[in-house]
């Protein structure tokens, strides 16, 4: 266990300290969920007069659980390329050489990711509060929003971890991002899903995201739907994610 908690720490370390000190990674990171929170929340504020359009905190809160779960999952992806990047310059070789337990290295690629997000997060909810979003949600409501974030957060962590451990290039890029991004763009952004219709309501409609942002809107809302059930969707996430990333380790340990 020593073993396992001094890897983990040391590449968790690394991580952050990579990300605090390159603006490439850091930058990118919280720009972009303040681009969608400032576009969406912004820009298209008037779709909350549509008929039947029902979100009582109003439409900057409806779009700001949108944009917080995106950038969670956002910073699990970008740990991705920071696994494959450290395949190209030779780092994870070596890392994989010395590391007395080498599961460690996947749990310190993923506390980075979640110590990325925090700062992402924090920005991002600072910027919503500024613009004006209502609350109503009391504190635990607020803590199990961020648990879904965290979880969130942690199955593309380990998405991104196997896929880059698999082909172990910076050329994976797009495969790591591509599936998390259509996930997340196929669920309810910018309406309730009652108000979708045609195709994108059914595919919305069996869409893990979908329940998982629903039960944080409720939750921000004051008003808590599919809590138990969104939990559940992403604690199996981890478990699936935990066993691809883990395979990916075994396939970067077998090509040395």
């Amino acid at each position: 266990m020593k073993r396992f908690t001094y890897v983990a720490r040391g590449v968790a370390w690394r991580s952050i300290h990579n990300t605090l000190k390159s603006p490439a990674i850091l930058v990118p990171s919280i720009v972009f969920p303040l681009f969608f929170l400032a576009a969406f929340a912004g820009g298209l504020s008037k779709i909350s007069q549509v008929p039947n359009f029902n979100y009582p905190p109003g439409y900057t809160a409806f779009q700001f659980v949108f944009v917080f779960l995106q950038s969670a999952a956002f910073g699990g992806v970008f740990t991705g390329f920071a696994v494959a990047r450290d395949f190209d310059s030779g780092f994870a070789r070596r890392l994989l050489l010395s590391a007395p337990r080498r599961s460690g290295i996947i749990a310190g690629y993923a506390c980075g990711a979640l110590m990325r997000w925090c700062v992402t997060g924090t920005v991002v909810t600072i910027a919503a509060l500024l613009a004006g979003m209502h609350v109503p949600a009391n504190p635990g409501e607020l803590i199990g929003m961020v648990g879904l974030g965290i979880m969130v957060n942690l199955v593309a962590a380990l998405w991104g971890c196997g896929v880059a451990m698999f082909l172990r290039t910076e050329q994976a890029g797009a495969l790591i991002q591509m599936p998390v991004f259509v996930i997340i763009f196929l669920a309810p952004i910018y309406v309730p899903l009652s108000l979708l219709t045609g195709w994108i309501h059914a595919v919305a409609s069996v869409n893990p995201a979908t329940f998982v942002l629903e039960a944080a809107r409720g939750l921000l809302a004051n008003s808590p739907v599919h809590v138990a059930f969104a939990f559940a969707l992403l604690a199996g996430g981890v478990v699936v994610m935990g066993l691809w990333a883990r395979r990916g380790l075994m396939s970067a340990e077998r090509a040395g």
